[in-house]
């Protein structure tokens, strides 16, 4: 991979942590500012369903922040765009749509395969 396409990957995996670690700022402050009573057992119901989806959401950018620092480190290391799994490199299309991949397309075809054959 050259340099002009190591920069670009640089730049949108430094914007998507920046993103995700302001979203991350925000919902600390909404949940720590927040201190409602709520008479009405089905609003309190509708609130905690509300703040649980939330988490979730929350937890899986967690997860991705971590898959961004690991790319970032890769591009660092000279391992971006490697497939971890045979070596080989990954194409600049998949990791356009998906830059913090650590697997080729075929690799991750295999190994979906071999999830879904055991049922996980």
């Amino acid at each position: 991979m050259d340099k002009k396409d190591l920069d670009y990957f640089k730049e949108l995996l430094a914007r998507q942590l920046e993103e995700l670690m302001n979203q991350v700022d925000t919902t600390v402050l909404d949940m720590t500012s927040q201190k409602e009573i709520f008479s009405d057992p089905t609003d309190r119901a509708s609130h905690e369903s509300d703040r649980n989806f939330m988490l979730r959401i929350r937890d899986r950018e967690s997860k991705l922040i971590k898959k961004i620092q690991k790319a970032i480190e890769r591009i660092y290391d000279n391992t971006f765009g490697i497939c971890e799994t045979c070596g080989e490199d990954i194409s600049i299309d998949r990791l356009k749509a998906r830059p913090v991949t650590t697997q080729c397309i075929e690799c991750k075809t295999k190994a979906e395969a071999f999830e879904k054959s055991l049922g996980l």
